[in-house]
């Protein structure tokens, strides 16, 4: 734009054009006479439009989003004038706030921001590994509470502050302390979302199947799931429901194994 490159315009024959370099996008359909615009050294397109005489006419040009329009094809959209300057200001409204946010500068926002990710990935893991341990924990007081039926410990329960993860991780610490064992875990996320995870031991899985399991208990809190036949998972939306739920684990195992 700052060198102000004459715009020339020239009427001529199609191949002409497209011989001198012109290019003609999108797969339009030109007429045998065609208009060309040339600005500069950088831009020479068969074009229909009004133009400016030169290309500092323009003014301020800000470039808002590119993407792929066709194979080989690329297509940018910008503004200009007042509105390139509106968009300047809202970007400029954006940074302000978030240097507010991360208590920083303009010159240090992109190190602030990195940092609070970092510190939010560390947390996270950190999170993680304390479900984990949650769930370890009461593995003990689970395997505890098992009931036998048919020669296999059923275990069927609600597990407090776990996620999905934590509870994969707790159903195979049962399934190995246990043995020959069914074993279904649920808990209420805190969105309200129900999440229920279900084990069975090799030897069991002949006969009760993780992935039948937890369909047939995950429809009782508006929900659906499956899996393989030794590990399942499902998802609710009832919470209010969650008790009837894994009350039902029982007398599914005993019609399969009694």
């Amino acid at each position: 734009m700052r060198a102000n490159a004459l715009a020339e315009i020239r009427e001529m024959d199609y191949e002409s054009a497209v011989a001198s370099g012109a290019m003609a996008l999108f797969g339009e359909k030109y007429e045998s006479k065609v208009r060309v615009l040339r600005i500069g050294e950088f831009s020479t397109e068969l074009c229909g439009g009004t133009h400016v005489a030169r290309a500092g006419d323009i003014g301020y040009f800000k470039i808002v989003s590119e993407g792929g329009v066709a194979a080989g094809v690329r297509r940018i959209e910008a503004v200009t004038g007042q509105g390139a300057l509106d968009v300047a200001d809202a970007n400029e409204n954006v940074l302000r706030e978030i240097s507010q946010v991360v208590r920083g500068t303009r010159e240090d926002v992109a190190a602030k921001v990195r940092d609070a990710l970092e510190r939010i990935r560390q947390l996270e893991k950190e999170n993680r590994t304390l479900k984990d341990k949650l769930a370890s924990g009461k593995g003990s007081d689970l395997a505890a509470g098992a009931v036998e039926v048919g020669g296999t410990q059923v275990v069927a329960t609600q597990v407090e502050g776990a996620d999905a993860g934590a509870l994969r991780n707790a159903v195979d610490q049962l399934k190995e302390r246990l043995k020959s064992a069914v074993i279904v875990l649920a808990s209420v996320e805190a969105s309200g979302k129900v999440v229920i995870v279900a084990g069975v031991t090799a030897d069991r899985t002949s006969k009760v199947k993780a992935g039948e399991l937890v369909a047939s208990i995950a429809s009782v809190v508006g929900g659906k799931g499956g899996g393989r036949p030794d590990f399942a998972q499902a998802g609710g939306t009832d919470a209010s429901r969650l008790a009837d739920a894994l009350a039902g684990v029982l007398p599914f195992v005993r019609t399969k194994l009694l």
